[in-house]
């Protein structure tokens, strides 16, 4: 009897152990699917994350474009090898860009927090350089320009910020800029406001009500908002012969950039006004601390935007036109995309004179050893005027026109340097420095389908430089371009350019 006790109580148990294992191979009840869900709060395309309550929307385009006449994509052939016009020169120029913008948004006690990061990825053809001296037979080299090593490309870091109870931390566009910055119609970059380039930045802006907003910023002003400062001294005719006045001889960051900014916007267009405070900080007159050096002198810039929307010439048509003015901030004018010196070569009928050339420099100021830095002076508008056509056609009309401007005492430098390193022909009379600059172009848009636009854009440019006629510069042989040491003469010229562009939005 004992016996069958334990055989039936042994068996119990090892029925239980294996009802216990099987048990932990059964499935477990799945949890229910957390489909994403459409967040409505903050417009079309964004996203609940799962788990979360943050709204996220992905973005961005694929951009693909040819210029003719001329190496650049946002600037004009004004320098370097696209300046020179001779075999060197690109008559065409090819880039491939991804974008991707990530925008997440989540509703707090304090207002929305909102983060936003924007980058492109982006492949652009190269150019070449004559790289022959003197005696040596003729040879050039591949130079690279954004991303153009064959099989790499390059990463552009756009906008990175937060925002948060009006607040703005991070890297984003200027407060001074109005919100078409550089392209109030167009797709190649225009001077006469403040630029797209996003800058690091602390800002504050306030809601006013009835569309009107206030912001007050202090932004990173290196390099986006420093153009030149020229010790003038240390000028050098290979330097004068590209329209550098001097040796750049910028010290340390010491102060940021101040920007405050009022703005209207309503539903019959757009209105803002802003202005910046900008510290220019040279170094040394020489090679070391004991040469001493000319003391900080501020400039300042201010800017008028207007903008109209649905103008009576149909429906969608707008306006867009801003004036600047500066004093030691050129940047403000001519943004960080746009060279700050110009050398562009055309044919002359001079006699003894082998070609003609436009020199023009732009600079925060000038200065000589044991003087103070002089600022200089800019001033320009741009502007665009939009029409549709049809839903699928449309076409600008875009203009441009700025003018630098140098004081007696810096011209007095400036054209001292002209006279000793170049031979000024027409000595310090006929010396001056000042310059306008102007584009004038036209773009049409085809957008057969939604979010993929074609477009041809072509674009005049005219460098008006101010020197006596008839004068002419020795310049020294610049190999990288493939330029003989001779006489030239000081001459306006001008650019013809075309870009095609295909853009997919998503």
């Amino acid at each position: 009897m004992k016996l069958v006790e334990k055989f039936l109580l042994g068996s119990a148990i090892g029925l239980i152990a294996v009802v216990e294992a099987h048990a932990t191979d059964l499935p477990l009840k799945a949890r229910p699917v957390e489909y994403v869900k459409i967040c409505s709060l903050y417009g079309a395309g964004f996203y609940y994350i799962p788990g979360s309550d943050t709204c996220i929307r992905l973005g961005g385009y694929l951009r693909v474009e040819t210029t003719l006449n001329t190496s650049g994509h946002y600037d004009m052939p004004s320098s370097g090898v696209p300046g020179a016009r001779n075999r060197l020169t690109d008559y065409y120029s090819t880039r491939s860009r991804e974008y991707l913008s990530i925008d997440t948004r989540t509703a707090t006690e304090y207002g929305v927090v909102r983060t936003f990061f924007d980058g492109a990825f982006t492949w652009t053809t190269g150019t070449y350089a004559g790289v022959g001296t003197t005696g040596v037979n003729g040879s050039t080299a591949y130079t690279s320009s954004l991303g153009s090593a064959v099989g790499a490309g390059s990463l552009g870091v756009y906008d990175a910020f937060i925002q948060f109870a009006g607040f703005t931390f991070g890297k984003a566009a200027s407060q001074f800029s109005s919100p078409w910055t550089g392209y109030p119609g167009n797709n190649i970059e225009l001077p006469g406001g403040g630029g797209w380039e996003p800058v690091n930045q602390f800002t504050y802006t306030a809601d006013l009500g009835q569309g009107v907003t206030a912001s007050f910023s202090v932004q990173d002003q290196v390099a986006n908002y420093t153009s030149n400062v020229w010790n003038v001294s240390a000028a050098t005719a290979t330097g004068l012969a590209v329209g550098a006045y001097g040796a750049n001889d910028i010290g340390g960051s010491r102060t940021p950039d101040l920007v405050g900014m009022v703005r209207v916007d309503q539903a019959w267009g757009l209105f803002q006004a802003s202005v910046a405070a900008h510290d220019n900080h040279a170094a040394y007159y020489g090679a070391s601390e004991v040469t001493g050096n000319p003391s900080d002198k501020w400039g300042w810039a201010g800017q008028l935007a207007l903008s109209i929307k649905n103008v009576p010439t149909g429906p969608g048509d707008t306006i867009n036109i801003q004036g600047v003015y500066t004093s030691g901030a050129s940047r403000y004018n001519f943004d960080s995309y746009k060279s700050t010196t110009y050398a562009m070569y055309g044919g002359t009928g001079l006699a003894g004179a082998y070609q003609s050339i436009g020199l023009a420099g732009i600079s925060d100021s000038v200065f000589v050893t044991g003087a103070g830095q002089e600022l200089t002076t800019s001033y320009g508008f741009n502007g665009a005027y939009t029409h549709n056509w049809d839903p699928y056609w449309s076409s600008a009309i875009y203009g441009a026109w700025t003018a630098v401007r140098y004081n007696n005492t810096a011209k007095g430098y400036v054209c001292g340097a002209f006279v000793t390193a170049l031979a000024l022909s027409s000595g310090g009379s006929g010396c001056n420095p000042d310059f306008n600059y102007a584009v004038l172009g036209t773009v049409t848009r085809w957008t057969p389908v939604r979010n993929l636009t074609f477009s041809a854009e072509l674009s005049y440019m005219v460098l008006d430089q101010k020197y006596a006629s008839g004068s002419t510069v020795t310049l020294p042989q610049q190999s990288n371009i493939a330029k003989p040491g001779t006489v030239y003469e000081l001459k306006d010229q001008n650019r013809l350019t075309l870009l095609l562009r295909a853009q997919r939005n998503w």
